[in-house]
């Protein structure tokens, strides 16, 4: 027989009430469980395993620029806050902090790749491979022979995919680009490391790429005409429609000189 069915309300209302605070206080309980064993010895974060790619740090760097920024033991520990933490290290670009029971830390890190110089020559700042900024130490730069990049903020990566574009025409005439600047304006300029410096114009890399091949394709014939090379070039302006000007090394405007044929600023149509 079911002898509840027919009990008083104010009853069930006991049953409920003390149902409720049992389950109430077991939770307490558990609570104040786990909160004494996250305190304990046995889960305090005893050792950091760091895997990936670890170039510009050491275990020494590491312990001594994260272990004061992470708080709490295996259990409370956060991770958001612990990774944060690692990204903030110089030459650190990604970090993932996973937990290893009981009391230890797996760390994979991502460092950065610089391939340019960003900005004016008396800034710290680099480019990564993903067209992203970042600061560093240039002293500890595996190689220093970077090109430079500039143009307005947040505009990197757009930057850095013109100078991909353009990088390789030039090397095949065995000039290097050594720096390319975008202009608030959306002019582009480049200078090369035989010290001529380049007006490109504007628009997008289809167009200033047909323009660069355009002229990379003459400027020998049009350099040998003069007696020169392409390494004689000073400067050369592509914004024009049809053809580009020129400005060769050792050709000059002088009247008396007899070997001079054409003066300094030459053209080609």
């Amino acid at each position: 027989m079911n002898t509840s069915a027919g009990a008083p309300l104010d009853v069930k209302i006991m049953n409920l009430t003390a149902s409720a605070l049992f389950v109430v206080l077991a939770l307490a309980v558990l609570s104040a469980a786990l909160l004494w064993a996250s305190r304990q010895a046995v889960f305090t974060v005893r050792a950091i395993t760091v895997t990936g790619e670890v170039t510009h740090h050491n275990a020494v760097t590491l312990r001594a620029n994260v272990l004061p920024h992470l708080s709490g033991t295996f259990l409370t520990l956060d991770l958001n806050a612990a990774r944060q933490a690692f990204e903030s290290l110089p030459w650190v670009r990604r970090a993932v902090v996973q937990r290893d029971f009981p009391n230890r830390l797996r760390v994979q890190l991502q460092e950065q790749h610089a391939v340019a110089y960003w900005g004016v020559e008396r800034e710290s700042r680099l480019l990564n491979n993903f067209g992203e900024v970042f600061e560093a130490n240039l002293g500890e730069l595996e190689r220093e022979d970077l090109p430079r990049l500039q143009g307005p903020d947040g505009q990197a990566t757009q930057v850095l995919a013109m100078f991909q574009t353009l990088h390789e025409p030039f090397e095949r005439m065995d000039l290097g680009l050594e720096q390319l600047e975008l202009s608030p304006q959306g002019g582009w300029r480049a200078r090369l490391d035989t010290g001529a410096e380049l007006q490109l114009g504007s628009g997008a890399p289809p167009e200033v790429l047909a323009r660069s091949q355009r002229f990379l394709q003459t400027l020998t014939q049009v350099s040998s005409r003069y007696g020169r090379r392409p390494e004689a070039l000073e400067s050369a302006d592509l914004r024009h429609q049809d053809g580009y000007a020129i400005r060769l090394r050792g050709v000059s405007t002088l009247a008396a000189a007899p070997t001079q044929k054409q003066p300094p600023n030459t053209s080609n149509r």
